[in-house]
Parts: C-alpha cells; sequence; structure tokens
C-alpha cells in the first residue's frame, strides 16, 4: 500500500494523493479551473468571473497552476499586451473526476445535510 501521510517536515512528492488534494481543497483553484473549463480567459475577464478574489490571490492561484501544468499562459505580442489563461489536458483531465464528485455531492447533500442535523440533536448538551 502506498504512504498516505508523512511527517510534517515531508515534502509530498511521494504521496500524490495529498498533493491533489491540497490543490483542490484550496479555496479558488478548483473554481478557476472550473471557469476556465468554458473558454480561454483574460485576466480581468477571469477575476469578473470568479468573484470576490483579490488580484494578489488570483496571480498566485495563477502562476501555481501553471506550474503544475493545469493551466497555460499565453502572452500575445500586441499593445497593449493580451495574455491569455486556459486549461492545458491535464487541466482537462483533472476536471472529468471532479465532475464526477461534483454530481456525487449534489445527489447526496440532502442526505448528509439530514445526517448531520440528526447528529447534532442526538448529541446535544
Amino acid at each position: 500500500m502506498q504512504k498516505v501521510t508523512n511527517n510534517i517536515e515531508d515534502k509530498h512528492e511521494d504521496c500524490p494523493i495529498r498533493d491533489i488534494l491540497e490543490l483542490i481543497g484550496d479555496k479558488w483553484s478548483l473554481l478557476i479551473l472550473y471557469v476556465l473549463n468554458e473558454r480561454p480567459f483574460r485576466f480581468n475577464e477571469l477575476k469578473k468571473v470568479v468573484g470576490k478574489i483579490s488580484q494578489r490571490v488570483l496571480t498566485q492561484r495563477l502562476r501555481t497552476l501553471e506550474r503544475d501544468g493545469y493551466v497555460s499562459r499565453t502572452v500575445y505580442p500586441v499593445s497593449p499586451p493580451k495574455v491569455e489563461y486556459a486549461l492545458t489536458d491535464l487541466g482537462l483531465s483533472l476536471l472529468m473526476p471532479l465532475s464526477q464528485l461534483e454530481q456525487w455531492s449534489r445527489a447526496s447533500y440532502q442526505q448528509v445535510q439530514g445526517n448531520r442535523e440528526k447528529y447534532d440533536k442526538e448529541n446535544a448538551q
């Protein structure tokens, strides 16, 4: 069985599950990937569609997604400069299993909410 947990000091290099969960558990990265699934976007367009994200955080998230190979950044040699962000094949392949998780989440949401309410009633002090 593959190692799932590491010592706190360890890098995530030997734990691909943890590495991916860190990405999809991030507040903004998954939303950015879903938006880019529609089409390529320029930075300010993407910022508007994503919503309440600061310019700094969007820049950081895009750099991380580009570094990991999920997003491509294309600079067009025009004035004023034009930069577009798009999903790569790797980014598209990540969205496939995530869309299954999204479908499961939507289908199971009411049951989970009911379970939480039941648990809270039974364990209220």
